[in-house]
């Protein structure tokens, strides 16, 4: 048996990116091997605070994430879903792992710098240690399988290498904490902004022109596609035809994504097109898969007691879990109990 483990934050609204790059598969893990496997999908809110919040926001925020995870198909009679705060366990195994962690390890992140930029002294240092929190939300679980897009296998690396080094450390054995196996999802998950093809699609980019949310209502999906950038060719008819037109090569990955079609069929039926004719069909495809999930979650959000019964309910069960983990390890390291 499996147990998957993954998170995200509550921070801005969810958008296509993260359906396709992630819910969808999310929920289609649900069903893997028969139904056996176990999957805990988190709302770190803990992350959250590592830069500037608005705190009337986030409780709510957590709702909303919560409620985009039910939208989207996460069943949570069959799925933990829980609020990272609740389960103190996380934070507890994060520190343990920050007293023996070397700086070196922290010091090679690169998602650090991209995100401190020029700021990096007035950075907190809940940024620059978020990856030994990352490796927590996963460690005490004992997750043996994390779903990750490219900007976290650095993490899950250092998770990996936190897990091995604990292990080694305090002569428990390989088994302790299992070393994490990624599990890299297929074609086209990777959604660019709706107005640079080079950018990837973020939820916290100024402009919403950028994105699709997944709050958005049709006329809005459709509004937001009609104006994406494009370019005046037409459409590619293959692969070497889309080298250097990056916008081009992004609508029909997320048509191909939300059509559950290869790239390759849908420049066999697009190719040569214009794209005043290839958006249209783009934007009916788009309000066909998200306007349910935006409907339900509308539904949601109306009741909050309801998402707020489904987060205690999870995170009691990630409790169970979680809390046992971090008493043995911390009796490992010597601790008074």
């Amino acid at each position: 048996m499996k147990r998957i483990l993954s998170c995200m934050q509550p921070t801005n609204r969810l958008q296509l990116g993260n359906y396709l790059g992630a819910l969808r598969n999310w929920v289609a893990m649900q069903d893997e091997d028969g139904g056996v496997n176990e999957c805990l999908y988190g709302v770190v809110d803990l992350h959250a605070i590592t830069v500037p919040h608005d705190k009337e926001a986030l409780a709510n925020a957590t709702r909303e994430t919560a409620a985009a995870y039910i939208a989207a198909g996460v069943d949570p009679k069959r799925s933990y879903i829980f609020a990272q705060s609740a389960v103190p366990a996380h934070a507890q195994l994060a520190w343990l792992f920050t007293a023996t962690t070397p700086m070196g390890w922290l010091n090679r992140m690169t998602q650090f710098k991209e995100k401190a930029g020029k700021n990096k002294e007035k950075a907190s240092v809940g940024l620059y240690s978020y990856p030994i929190l990352m490796a927590a939300d996963i460690l005490i679980y004992k997750a043996t399988h994390v779903p990750v897009g490219d900007d976290q296998k650095q993490h899950l690396e250092l998770a990996r290498d936190i897990a091995g080094s604990f292990n080694e450390k305090f002569n428990c054995g390989e088994e302790f904490f299992p070393l994490p196996e990624p599990v890299i999802t297929g074609e086209a998950t990777r959604v660019m902004s709706l107005r640079d093809g080079t950018q990837k699609m973020s939820k916290s980019a100024e402009s919403d022109m950028t994105r699709i949310n997944l709050t958005d209502d049709a006329d809005t999906i459709a509004k937001k596609i009609k104006k994406a950038k494009s370019d005046p060719d037409a459409l590619p008819s293959n692969e070497k035809e889309c080298e250097g037109r990056p916008e081009a090569d992004n609508l029909l990955g997320i048509y191909a994504a939300l059509s559950d079609q290869t790239k390759e069929q849908v420049m066999n039926e697009f190719g040569g097109k214009q794209f005043s004719e290839f958006k249209p069909a783009l934007a009916d495809l788009a309000v066909e898969k998200l306007s349910p999930i935006t409907n339900r979650m509308n539904e949601l959000m109306a009741d909050p007691a309801e998402i707020d019964a489904i987060l205690r309910a999870g995170a009691e069960k990630a409790n169970e879990l979680a809390q046992p983990t971090c008493d043995e390890a911390a009796k490992l390291m010597g601790f008074w109990s």
